[in-house]
């Protein structure tokens, strides 16, 4: 099936309500085309779905979008939770759950560079399997990188290679940060994971085959950001390296 077509879950039990977990800090030009593809998305291929925005503080006006998008689509399908600061990807994740109604909670990027076209299949694998997460992963022969340099991507081969080495959670994207997990597997995850930044979605799968849990993978392509600036950089390689070695002596 072509990444590009429309894969329709006409059998999927009204039961299952899918909550995406959006944390935004300057996303104002990014926030509505998201919102309207994940509408689109959810809308063919007849998912139940809501979207909650965790937004923290953003200057930019990112809540003032966010409130004109629920009255778009409805404050049962678009729901700002709005913090005091910059607190962490981590605490937003949390924070969200609290405020999903969904059994399963899908997490993305909000600045587009995650397509929302690849949702329908990860839930297909997922009910097919019946995985505990299904990852996007950049690093499967169908899957991809689009926008980055040499170097980025360098980096970003390099970092997983260096922890499917020292750590071996049977998982080719360590890094990657578009998932679909059961509500319920989340929320545990959350309770052992304690790395911050860039290092937290790592630890998050390292756990996950620590407990147990299954996990199931999709080839995607990764687009960098349409807009607004990267917030990569020299710092969060080094945290990440750390987190490697940090997690190799522990787990």
């Amino acid at each position: 099936m072509s990444a590009h077509s429309v894969l329709h879950i006409d059998d999927t039990p009204m039961t299952d309500k899918y909550s995406v977990l959006l944390p935004t800090y300057n996303e104002r030009e990014n926030l509505p085309i998201i919102v309207y593809l994940l509408e689109k998305t959810f809308s063919q291929a007849n998912i139940d779905w809501e979207i909650v925005i965790i937004d923290d503080a953003s200057p930019d006006g990112t809540q003032d979008v966010a409130r004109a998008l629920i009255n778009v689509y409805g404050e049962d399908k678009i729901l700002l939770r709005p913090r005091s600061g910059k607190l962490g990807l981590g605490t937003a994740y949390i924070y969200g759950m609290q405020h999903a109604t969904g059994n399963f909670i899908i997490i993305m990027d909000a600045d587009f560079s995650h397509h929302p076209k690849f949702i329908p299949q990860f839930i297909r694998l997922q009910k097919q399997h019946d995985y505990d997460i299904v990852s996007g992963t950049r690093y499967r022969p169908g899957g991809g990188v689009y926008g980055w340099d040499f170097r980025r991507k360098l980096v970003s081969r390099g970092a997983n290679f260096l922890a499917s080495t020292m750590l071996r959670p049977n998982a080719s994207d360590l890094t990657g940060s578009f998932r679909l997990y059961k509500k319920h597997v989340l929320a545990r995850l959350m309770e052992v994971t304690v790395s911050k930044g860039y290092v937290f979605q790592m630890e998050m799968i390292v756990r996950a085959r620590q407990l147990n849990f299954t996990v199931g993978e999709v080839p995607i392509t990764f687009v960098d950001r349409l807009y607004g600036e990267s917030k990569m950089g020299v710092s969060e390689i080094v945290q990440y390296a750390e987190g490697v070695w940090r997690l190799f002596v522990t787990v």
